[in-house]
């Protein structure tokens, strides 16, 4: 694994708040958002952005950094190569590393995807929410599509019976376990979730000190359930704050989310990353018994379709990759894992 190679813009200074976000096959998705950002960096004092450039190659960090020097936005932006692709929590970790390790961390560190258009006053705004609750460690927006309408960003922890009630896919079964159903209702109101999604979060420094980096472990997805998880039990809230709004356009930058939509085979990594996630908050056993939950829905789903002459509700093998390195599922992923 080569060291992060550091862009020509990059420096390292006290500041309030720096932004994180992670670029891979993405850059004319990041440019934007940094067009989006660029009138709000003055509103929060002494903010910065950093770009981790992860592993797509040099032309998309020389199209990052021609971005910045023609737009004037070097006093505050600068990028971060790194190669190869590290995921979303290892992309996340070389520009963390470093500002947590220094001698003045950034008091707010906000991860941000790179496929969001951050609105008018978001920055401020969370920055704002943030300092007034001190007991709040991770605090998000209400992510959103671009004509406004709200996208569901607030959710319950991952439970063995939510793998029933996935799978099961029928409205009187999701009725009936209703507390061990993952999403929330989407509210205008800020409220305590369990867990945020990292499109966008805003994050204090503390939390960081108390719970380390982002777990690699993870190469992309459940890594936002993980750290709120562990920011939790540090004794730190998670706030969902849609008086925030950012835009998320969901699916552009990786296409997982249309895969399962359509009911395609989701990629090797997802599994790996949710069974990762059972096994290291509940135990290797429990995530036997949440497959095995996953089996005794999918037989209700099962059951409904071919009576009901429906299409599957599950992804195309599920059956058999949730059981992806069930045996040994907190083992580091390999290169050949992270294919799409």
């Amino acid at each position: 694994m080569s060291p992060p190679a550091i862009g020509e813009h990059s420096r390292v200074g006290p500041t309030k708040l720096l932004v994180v976000i992670v670029c891979y096959r993405s850059a004319d998705l990041a440019i934007d958002c940094l067009r989006s950002i660029a009138p709000q960096v003055g509103e929060v004092p002494d903010a910065r952005v950093q770009v981790c450039e992860n592993g797509t190659g040099p032309e998309s960090v020389t199209q990052l950094n021609h971005a910045i020097d023609e737009n004037g936005w070097g006093d505050w932006a600068s990028v971060v190569a790194v190669s190869p692709n590290r995921g979303f929590a290892g992309g996340n970790n070389v520009i963390l590393g470093p500002a947590m390790a220094s001698e003045t961390p950034p008091e707010y560190l906000m991860l941000l995807n790179a496929d969001t258009i951050v609105r008018p006053g978001a920055l401020r705004a969370l920055c704002s929410a943030l300092d007034a609750r001190p007991d709040v460690g991770i605090l998000g927006p209400r992510l959103e599509w671009p004509d406004g309408t709200p996208q569901t960003s607030a959710f319950l922890d991952f439970t063995p019976l939510h793998e029933f009630i996935h799978s099961a896919a029928t409205g009187p079964v999701s009725r009936c376990f209703r507390r061990g159903h993952g999403a929330l209702p989407i509210a205008d109101a800020p409220h305590d979730a369990e867990w945020i999604s990292f499109a966008c979060a805003l994050i204090r420094c503390e939390v960081f000190q108390a719970c380390g980096l982002l777990d690699e472990g993870y190469y992309l997805y459940f890594d936002d359930a993980d750290y709120c998880r562990l920011a939790r039990q540090a004794g730190w809230r998670v706030v969902h704050y849609p008086d925030a709004r950012v835009v998320h356009l969901r699916g552009r930058s990786n296409p997982l989310k249309s895969l399962a939509a359509k009911r395609e085979r989701r990629p090797r990594y997802w599994y790996l990353s949710r069974n990762r996630y059972y096994a290291k908050f509940y135990g290797r056993h429990r995530l036997w018994i949440a497959n095995a939950l996953w089996h005794g829905g999918r037989t209700i789903s099962l059951a409904r379709e071919l009576v009901g002459n429906r299409p599957s509700s599950v992804c195309r093998a599920e059956w058999r990759d949730i059981w992806t390195n069930a045996w040994s599922p907190m083992k580091p992923h390999k290169p050949s894992d992270r294919q799409s």
